[in-house]
């Protein structure tokens, strides 16, 4: 079974995939900018405004993280655009949180200030937004493509990754499977 999980920066999408594909036993993908930035020794905010003016960064990295989903049987593929670029996924969930909280995520992992994080996030995504319209006519903020859409603000890395588990099981068991594109 191949799961790709997406959402903004700072919804919980590396942790609650690194955790899925723990408990499940399959391999992660999780190649991000900050990979392709470390690979070629840039700065990754330096990195994120290179790939404002070249669009050839987002398909590299897309290309590459589809290329490596596609190679495994089952697989868990976390990144912004999975749950749209992996057409071939089993399960694909959507992970939503505000705004506010998604800066004080990011503020607990990178420091700084709230204010300096939420605006920083505010922009990260008003231009991934655009870029990936531009580049793919894919709107980020729709997640209707989603089986399962999941707001997190008040639930913890480990319940997030439960429903999702529990989402597996149900499509693994016919006789549990349940409307699709889901919202909890």
């Amino acid at each position: 079974m191949r799961i790709a999980i997406s959402g903004k920066s700072g919804c919980g999408n590396t942790t609650v995939s690194t955790l899925v594909a723990e408990r499940l036993g399959y391999p992660l993908i999780n190649f991000t900018f900050r990979n392709l930035a470390r690979e070629r020794g840039v700065d990754f905010w330096d990195f994120c405004r290179m790939a404002q003016e070249d669009d050839s960064i987002d398909r590299e990295l897309d290309a590459r993280q589809v290329a490596m989903a596609l190679e495994q049987p089952n697989c868990v593929l976390g990144s912004r655009l999975a749950i749209w670029m992996l057409k071939e996924a089993d399960l694909k969930v959507y992970l939503t949180a505000s705004t506010e909280e998604r800066a004080s995520r990011i503020l607990r992992r990178e420091g700084g200030t709230f204010e300096q994080r939420l605006r920083e996030t505010e922009k990260r995504d008003e231009n991934d937004t655009g870029r990936y319209l531009r580049i793919y006519g894919i709107d980020n903020t729709d997640p209707s493509v989603a089986d399962l859409v999941i707001e997190t603000d008040e639930l913890s890395s480990d319940e997030v990754a439960s429903l999702i588990l529990a989402e597996v099981a149900k499509l693994s068991d016919p006789s549990r499977q349940t409307d699709r594109n889901t919202l909890l």
